[in-house]
């Protein structure tokens, strides 16, 4: 893809413009009692930024989410974005140290965050930690604590942006181009520490587009959005891709099995996306053999290694016409391949796919020269979707991307002779936890402020409901003593829920090389 042709992408706010003249009369989004029409989208959206502009908002401020997936999620999303202000995710899993690190260094001035969920008051749990560059929080659902916590309700926040004439919030958003920067998205790495990953608008959309026509999407379709709205899957190829087709978002703030049956079947849902975790949940549902899923059309997943027999139970038990693959990371804006609809199971089942258009993909070995079909090496990929680079981190950025343009992703792979990709190991010391990426060193960072852990190390191990699950190899310090159950607890405490170990090995030395580097290989064979 050209740097013209790439100037002909268009903004998220173009998109809501386009979509409101070309699907009006079909829902947009529909949440519990919210439902709002294509037609009447850009006006909500437009109150957000004129409320945001009203609070000193100014274009290319960061403005926060930290939430589940709810109809206020994408409103306060499309309405910072039409602000010229730049969205950053935050995963509800997080802990407030966590989130309090994401908020401080991307300079975030304004946080939307929910009220009461999961039992978690979420506006108490940051009000400690929360850096002074954020000066406003909006509330996106209520709390039952009466203390305000700092924070400006969703009514009066709308309110508040009637004083702000509605023509210059258009202008604002109409004044958004392609590329302009729309979201900092906060991704691990081998250091521990989360890197900020910055996309454009005309990447998100024009990548998106093409995912969209991929799987065939038609305006009115029904997408039940499962997958967090704080991550790729949730967000572009989630609510942006169901804007760009037409569809209807249908949040679902958190996974339940029972729930989404029930969704599916009076909702009518026609798109589900989900890593095998889910569709395996399904399967496995007890009223499965006397449910009514047939309008379900068509199902993306990915993120780990799927057994051929689940593409074929997904298509013939679950009726569902249209199930394919994905590959993508955070620094690629969330796709770079996808399988067609045509493949076969076992090619869905066992590639990637191909690149999508304006995408190259090569295989590279460690001195950087293209390798031949079917010979393993990393895979690097070059295009108008890679990121712009990590926030206020160069050196990390070179890191990543070399001189000819090339996103070293950190997998290895092959290519077939038709293109098609197939992922079989790792460079970076990851795992995938049901679709969440997992990085060791992070993990490994916490670990270590425990009062008694000496030296820990971990690695993804397989598990069959999610894929990959973490196991910590523990070295105590002297005199301490712990158990499984004790440490585990610990780890809910004090990471988001998908980094904490399933299992605990305690042992008296980690075996080293001769480097004094940790040998994860061994621990594999130990586990």
């Amino acid at each position: 893809m050209s740097e013209q042709e790439f100037s002909q992408a268009c903004s998220i706010p173009d998109v809501v413009f386009e979509a409101a003249e070309k699907y009006a009369g079909i829902s947009a989004i529909e949440d519990n009692n919210t439902r709002i029409d294509y037609a009447d989208l850009p006006g909500h959206a437009l109150s957000v930024c004129r409320s945001l502009m009203h609070f000193g908002v100014q274009t290319g401020d960061r403005v926060a989410i930290w939430a589940p997936n709810s109809a206020r999620w994408v409103l306060a999303a499309l309405g910072l974005q039409m602000a010229g202000a730049v969205l950053v995710p935050v995963n509800t899993r997080m802990k407030a140290r966590e989130v309090a690190d994401i908020l401080e260094r991307s300079w975030a001035k304004a946080l939307f965050i929910v009220g009461d969920f999961l039992n978690v008051d979420y506006p108490q749990l940051i009000f400690q930690d929360c850096p002074e560059s954020v000066e406003l929080k909006v509330l996106l659902s209520p709390r039952a604590n009466e203390n305000d916590m700092g924070t400006v309700d969703w009514d009066t926040f709308i309110s508040a942006g009637k004083k702000v004439d509605s023509i210059l919030a258009r202008e604002r958003a109409q004044s958004v181009k392609a590329d302009d920067i729309s979201d900092i998205m906060f991704t691990s790495g081998t250091t521990g520490s989360p890197k900020g990953v910055m996309s454009r608008h005309g990447a998100c959309t024009y990548a998106f587009r093409q995912f969209a026509q991929t799987l065939g999407l038609r305006p009115a379709d029904r997408y039940l959005v499962v997958n967090p709205f704080f991550h790729a899957f949730g967000y572009k190829a989630g609510w942006l891709t169901s804007l760009i087709a037409g569809a209807t978002i249908i949040p679902q703030s958190v996974f339940d099995a029972d729930q989404v049956f029930q969704r599916i079947e009076e909702e009518r849902i026609n798109i589900l996306p989900g890593p095998p975790a889910l569709y395996l949940s399904l399967l496995e549902h007890p009223q499965l053999p006397d449910a009514d899923l047939s309008s379900l059309r068509v199902a993306v997943t990915g993120a780990s290694t799927i057994p051929p027999v689940l593409i074929e139970r997904m298509r013939t038990e679950l009726g569902i016409a249209t199930v394919t693959t994905a590959y993508g990371l955070t620094e690629c804006g969330g796709l770079a391949t996808i399988c067609a609809p045509s493949d076969d199971a076992r090619t869905v089942a066992t590639t990637s796919g191909r690149a999508i258009e304006g995408t190259e993909m090569a295989i590279l070995d460690p001195d950087g020269n293209p390798l031949p079909a079917n010979v393993s090496g990393e895979i690097c990929l070059r295009g108008f979707h890679i990121m712009e680079g990590y926030l206020d981190n160069p050196e990390a950025t070179r890191e990543s991307i070399d001189d000819d343009g090339w996103l070293h992703t950190g997998d290895v792979g092959i290519l077939d002779e038709q293109g098609y990709l197939k992922i079989t190991d790792r460079l970076k010391d990851m795992f995938i936890n049901g679709g969440f990426n997992c990085y060791p060193a992070e993990i490994e960072a916490i670990l270590a402020t425990h009062p008694g852990i000496a030296q820990s190390a971990v690695i993804g191990v397989p598990d069959v409901r999610m894929g990959e699950v973490g196991c910590a190899f523990v070295v105590l310090k002297s005199g301490e003593q712990q158990d499984s159950d004790g440490l585990i607890q610990w780890s809910r405490n004090n990471m988001a829920n998908y980094k904490v170990p399933r299992h605990i090995r305690f042992v008296t030395e980690l075996p080293v090389n001769a480097s004094n580097k940790v040998v994860k290989a061994e621990l594999t064979d130990w586990f």
